[in-house]
C-alpha cells in the first residue's frame, strides 16, 4: 500500500480555491441583501446568488474524488464543506429529532443556533420561534433553501425589519432597567447587613408561565392581583394579562418579560433535551 502524505494537496486544489472564492463573494452579497434587502443586489448579484447551489453541489462533487486518503476517514475539506452547509446540518438534526423524539423548545433551540444568520436574514426568526411542530420547522428550512435556489422569490419587508428592531430596542431597554433595579436592591440588602446581598432579588422574581397567565386571566382582577404577588410581583400584570399589554411602555417601572414556555431564547440559555 502507497504511503500517503497528509500535506499533500487535493488533486482538485485548484478547482476547489476557484469555487471557495466565488462563494467566497455570494457570502458577501448576502450579508448585504440581509441588512438592505434584495433590491441592494443587482441583475448580476442576483444572478451569483442563484448560482450557489450549484457552486456547493460542484465543491462537493470535487471534494468526494479526494476523501480516500488511503485510511478510510473522509478528508478534512469534506468535513469543513459539510460544516459550511448550514441547512444540511440541520435538516441532519432534524431527522434525528423524529427519530429520537424530544422537546420542541429544545428542536428550535438547536436549529435557531445552526441558522441563526440565515433566520435572521430571511427574515424568518418569528416564524422559527413559533413553531409547535417538526413539520412546522421543516417548512422553514425548506422556505430557506428555496430562497437560495432562487433569490427573487425572498421579498424584503421593511416593515417587519421595523417590528423587530423595536422587539431588539424594548428587550435592551428592559435588560438594562433590570440590572439598574438589581443593584439598587443589593445596595439595600447590604445597607440592612442581609447575609445573601440577593435576598430582595429572590422576592418576587419568578417569571410567570404561560399556564400561570391562562389561569390568572380567568380570575377576578383582585383575586388575580393577590396570587400575582405572591410569586411574581416584580413583573407587570398589566404587560401579560391585558390584551393591549402595558400601556406604560417604556416607562413602566415593572419588568416586561416574556412568559415561560415561549420559544424565546438567550445566547446563554442552555436547554437539555
Amino acid at each position: 500500500k502507497p504511503s500517503v502524505d497528509s500535506n499533500q494537496p487535493p488533486k482538485n486544489a485548484t478547482k476547489i480555491e476557484k469555487l471557495k472564492k466565488k462563494l467566497r463573494k455570494i457570502a458577501r452579497i448576502e450579508k448585504k441583501v440581509s441588512s438592505k434587502g434584495i433590491d441592494a443586489a443587482d441583475e448580476e448579484e442576483k444572478k451569483r446568488l442563484s448560482k450557489k447551489p450549484k457552486l456547493e453541489k460542484a465543491l462537493s462533487e470535487l471534494h468526494e474524488v479526494d476523501v480516500h486518503d488511503g485510511s478510510g476517514h473522509e478528508s478534512y475539506d469534506v468535513l469543513q464543506a459539510r460544516a459550511e452547509d448550514k441547512l444540511g446540518i440541520a435538516q441532519e438534526y432534524l431527522d434525528l429529532a423524529e427519530r429520537h423524539p424530544t422537546q420542541m423548545r429544545t428542536v428550535i433551540f438547536h436549529t435557531r443556533r445552526v441558522l441563526k444568520t440565515m433566520l435572521e436574514q430571511y427574515q424568518l426568526m418569528e416564524e422559527c420561534l413559533a413553531c409547535n411542530t417538526l413539520g412546522e420547522v421543516r417548512a422553514i428550512v425548506d422556505k430557506m433553501r428555496n430562497y437560495q435556489k432562487n433569490p427573487e422569490a425572498f421579498v424584503f419587508d421593511k416593515d417587519k425589519q421595523a417590528r423587530e428592531k423595536e422587539a431588539l430596542e424594548r428587550k435592551r431597554r428592559e435588560e438594562g432597567k433590570r440590572k439598574a433595579y438589581e443593584a439598587r436592591m443589593v445596595r439595600k440588602a447590604k445597607r440592612e447587613g442581609k447575609s445573601d446581598l440577593q435576598h430582595y432579588l429572590h422576592i418576587g422574581a419568578e417569571v410567570p408561565s404561560q399556564t400561570t397567565i391562562t389561569k390568572l386571566k380567568a380570575l377576578p382582577r383582585p383575586q388575580a392581583l393577590e396570587l400575582w404577588k405572591q410569586q411574581h410581583s416584580q413583573h407587570c400584570l398589566a404587560f401579560h394579562l391585558e390584551s393591549e399589554g402595558c400601556k406604560r411602555g417604556r416607562t413602566c417601572a415593572f419588568l416586561h418579560v416574556d412568559v415561560l414556555g415561549s420559544n424565546t431564547f438567550e445566547e446563554k440559555d442552555e436547554v437539555a433535551g
